[in-house]
């Protein structure tokens, strides 16, 4: 509890309550009537609120059935110097915490002080598990558990070397990375690993609502703030005090909200939308995006203050088709986690259908593999994947390919042609056609792009606008 509204006609009383309550360190506003004091109530929202009884227009009973109307959780206590149980019933029936008779000693009010204070806290508490109970339900009954990081490539032991080294700081971490890549599988790993393994870890996908309901989410709101807003909403800041919060798609956030999270990263306090107190937590912030920052710095779409915040322990995740070796390990990592799940009896994989799978390029990374394992459960009939078994797109891969070419067969040059042709093609096909975002896949300018598309004669002369499509048939 740190605010109080004291509401009394007499000046005398009124100050003298205000004094005690500031003298215990609370801020404490003050009003004549019971009008006023209603439009204080709706400014600052105090969570205890002393009223006199006997008033003017508005007495104490009024005041408090408005209150509770207001706000259903507000505490509140009459005072009066026309004490009799039949009003002390009354006041009570209707949601009062307390009442008590003038006169009253200084020592009195402030036992119904610390006694209001604590009644608070346990609503804080309860308002807390609540919260955290909503959020493990959602976690646990509405969305698969996450898989375990799996891997034993170059590029996958890097990663995870990384990861083992910052796991034991409190450094604010940027996971880039494609979609698909295992952003969040990272970020809950370095979270298990820290000193913080026993605190909570939450998440929020930064991408997926509007600017208000992300803020919303984030820091929470209190009663009232905005329509739709009918009690106080706990934020992931608040769930993730004492833990980690893991903000994906951190580049989607409006430069509003941008500003706001900046002051989080720097002072670690913010307050709940529609909310004056300030609340401190203890977080550790990971966030993730497959967008490129610094561009979107350049473009004044992001902030740069609040670029170098989350840059300070940047990790690149691979694309899977940079880890060709961890395909098969994950490739059956998932038919285990999957079998059940499809009913299938198949225990693996043939060397025809893993080398298939090796040579897919991937555009869905991770994430795309997993669905194509569970899809292909579906339709195996024996007990092993075949190549007949896989996906058409997979085996079309793997024939436009060919077989896997051995040293001395051909010239370097040619090979190397081959390979560059074969992957601005396969960025095309991610890119759905889009040549500047096929040049961002591939790191090159997009001048470089249309001269290399001229050059494998993958460029169609009605390609005006340089974004329709250049060689659909090979991509």
């Amino acid at each position: 509890m740190k605010t109080v509204l004291v509401i009394d006609d007499n000046e005398g009383v009124r100050e003298g309550v205000k004094a005690t309550a500031q003298k215990e360190g609370y801020t404490c506003y003050s009003a004549a009537s019971g009008k006023e004091g209603l439009e204080l109530f709706r400014k600052h929202r105090p969570e205890f609120v002393i009223s006199d009884l006997k008033m003017a227009e508005m007495d104490g009973i009024e005041v408090l059935q408005a209150v509770r109307e207001i706000d259903p959780d507000a505490v509140m206590m009459l005072i009066t110097a026309f004490g009799t149980v039949e009003v002390a019933v009354t006041a009570m029936k209707l949601g009062a915490f307390d009442f008590i008779t003038k006169p009253f000693s200084p020592q009195l009010l402030r036992l119904k002080l610390q006694a209001a204070a604590n009644l608070c806290a346990l609503r804080e508490d309860r308002s807390r598990l609540r919260s955290e109970n909503e959020y493990l339900k959602d976690q646990i009954f509405s969305r698969p558990q996450p898989q375990r990081l799996i891997g034993e490539s170059r590029p996958f032991r890097e990663v995870m070397s990384l990861v083992e080294r910052v796991a034991r700081t409190d450094s604010t971490v940027l996971l880039l990375g494609e979609s698909g890549t295992g952003k969040e599988l990272v970020a809950r790993e370095i979270h298990d690993q820290s000193g913080r393994s026993s605190g909570p870890f939450i998440k929020v996908n930064c991408g997926a609502l509007t600017e208000t309901l992300l803020e919303s989410e984030i820091f929470g709101h209190e009663k009232g703030a905005f329509t739709g807003a009918l009690k106080r909403k706990i934020g992931r800041f608040e769930l993730a005090d004492g833990g980690t919060i893991f903000l994906d798609e951190i580049g989607d956030i409006t430069p509003g909200l941008q500003l706001k999270l900046l002051r989080v990263l720097q002072e670690r306090e913010f307050e709940r939308v529609g909310g004056e107190h300030t609340l401190r937590v203890d977080v550790r912030v990971i966030s993730a995006t497959n967008r490129n920052l610094r561009e979107m710095v350049e473009a004044g779409t992001f902030r740069e203050d609040l670029f170098y915040r989350l840059h300070i322990v940047p990790i690149q995740l691979p694309p899977l088709r940079e880890r060709p070796a961890d395909v098969p390990i994950l490739a059956q990592a998932f038919l285990e986690k999957l079998r059940n799940r499809t009913r299938s009896r198949v225990t693996g994989f043939s060397p025809e259908a893993l080398e298939l799978l090796g040579r897919y390029p991937w555009p869905g990374n991770v994430r795309e593999l997993e669905n194509m394992i569970e899809q292909t459960l579906v339709f195996a009939q024996g007990s092993t994947v075949e190549p007949d078994d896989l996906p058409a797109v997979v085996r079309r891969s793997g024939a436009a390919r060919g077989p896997l070419i051995t040293l001395g067969q051909r010239a370097l040059p040619d090979l190397l042609k081959e390979i560059e042709r074969d992957l601005i093609v396969q960025a095309y096909t991610q890119a759905r056609g889009v040549k500047t975002e096929t040049a961002r896949l591939l790191g090159i300018k997009t001048s470089a792009l249309y001269y290399k598309l001229k050059a494998f004669g993958l460029w169609k002369e009605d390609d005006g606008d340089g974004e329709a499509a250049a060689g659909d048939e090979e991509a």
